[in-house]
C-alpha cells in the first residue's frame, strides 16, 4: 500500500468514528430533551380523564347518591387513608368524619401512589409525598398537588362520583 492510500483509509476510519459518535450524541441529547408526560397521557401530554361511574361497580346508596362503590367509611383509618387501585383513587380521613378523595396518579410522571401513612400519600417511583388533607406536595419532585376527586358518602358507603 502506498502512503497516500493509507492516509485516505485513516481519514475514512476517522470520518466513520466521528459520524457514529455524533449520531450517538444526538440521540442521547434528544432523549434528554423530552418533557415529563403523565402515565396514560393523551397525545397532547394531558392526563386522561378518570374512569366514569359506569366503568366500575356503579350503584345507588339508600340515601339516593349514585356512583362507583369504593368501600366503607369504617375501612378508612382516621389520620390515614386507603388506595383504590382499580379506580386510581385515594380516600383519606384526616380527621374523624372528614373524608377527602384524590387521584392516585402522581403529578410527576404519572406513577400510581400506593401508600398512605403518617399523614402523607406516597409515590413509589421517585419519592413524592402529598398531604392527606388537601393533596398538596410535601416532598418533590412532583410539581403540583394531587387532583381532587368527587365522592359521596351515604349509609356508611363511599361512592366515587
Amino acid at each position: 500500500m502506498t502512503e497516500e492510500s493509507q492516509q485516505d483509509q485513516r481519514a475514512t476510519r476517522r470520518g466513520v468514528l466521528l459520524g457514529a459518535g455524533l449520531a450517538g450524541m444526538g440521540g442521547m441529547l434528544a432523549g434528554c430533551s423530552t418533557a415529563a408526560v403523565p402515565y396514560l397521557a393523551n397525545e397532547a401530554g394531558q392526563q386522561a380523564p378518570a374512569p366514569s361511574a359506569s366503568s366500575g361497580m356503579a350503584g345507588q346508596a339508600a340515601g339516593g347518591a349514585t356512583g362507583t362503590l369504593l368501600g366503607l367509611v369504617k375501612d378508612i383509618p382516621v389520620g390515614g387513608g386507603r388506595v383504590f387501585m382499580a379506580q386510581k383513587v385515594i380516600v383519606t380521613q384526616p380527621a374523624s368524619g372528614v373524608l377527602r378523595a384524590f387521584s392516585a396518579v402522581c403529578t410527576h410522571v404519572g406513577c400510581i401512589c400506593n401508600k398512605v401513612a403518617d399523614g402523607t400519600i406516597s409515590c413509589p417511583c421517585h419519592g413524592s409525598e402529598f398531604k392527606i388533607t388537601d393533596g398538596a406536595v410535601v416532598t418533590g419532585p412532583a410539581p403540583a398537588p394531587l387532583a381532587a376527586r368527587m365522592i359521596a358518602v351515604s349509609d356508611g358507603k363511599i361512592l366515587l362520583r
